[in-house]
C-alpha cells in the first residue's frame, strides 16, 4: 500500500495560483502513475490530471487543460499540481491517488491508494 499526504491547498482569489503537493511513502513511487481528482460540494468526484510513472506522459481534464500542470519528482516521492488562472468553479477538495498501473488514466477505479484531500477555495 501507499500512504499519500496532500498539502498546499487554501483560499485564493480568482485568477490566482496554488501549487498542491502530494508526498508518497510505501510502495516504490517511481513504479506507478499518479493522479489528481477533485470533489466539489454536492458533486461527484472528478478527474483532474494524471502523470505516468516516469513523468513522460500527462493527461488532463478539458476543464483544466492549459491552466493546470501535473509533475512529479521521483527522487522526492512527490507529485505536484500547479494551478494557474484559478476560477471559482475550481473550488473543491483535491485528492491525489496512486494508480495500479504505469500509465495515466482518468478512471478512478484504476487508482488503489488515496490521500485525505486538501481544500482549495477560489473566491470571485
Amino acid at each position: 500500500q501507499v500512504r499519500l499526504v496532500e498539502s498546499g491547498g487554501g483560499l485564493v482569489q480568482a485568477g490566482g495560483s496554488l501549487r498542491l503537493s502530494c508526498a508518497a511513502s510505501g510502495r516504490t513511487f517511481s513504479s506507478y502513475a499518479m493522479g489528481w481528482f477533485r470533489q466539489a460540494p454536492g458533486k461527484e468526484r472528478e478527474f483532474v490530471a494524471a502523470i505516468s510513472w516516469n513523468g513522460g506522459s500527462t493527461y488532463y481534464a478539458d476543464s483544466v487543460k492549459g491552466r493546470f500542470t501535473i509533475s512529479r519528482d521521483n527522487a522526492k516521492n512527490t507529485v505536484f499540481l500547479q494551478m494557474n488562472s484559478l476560477k471559482p468553479e475550481d473550488t473543491a477538495v483535491y485528492y491525489c491517488a496512486a494508480s495500479g498501473r504505469r500509465w495515466p488514466s482518468a478512471t478512478s477505479y484504476e487508482y488503489k491508494s488515496w490521500g485525505q484531500g486538501t481544500q482549495v477555495t477560489v473566491s470571485s
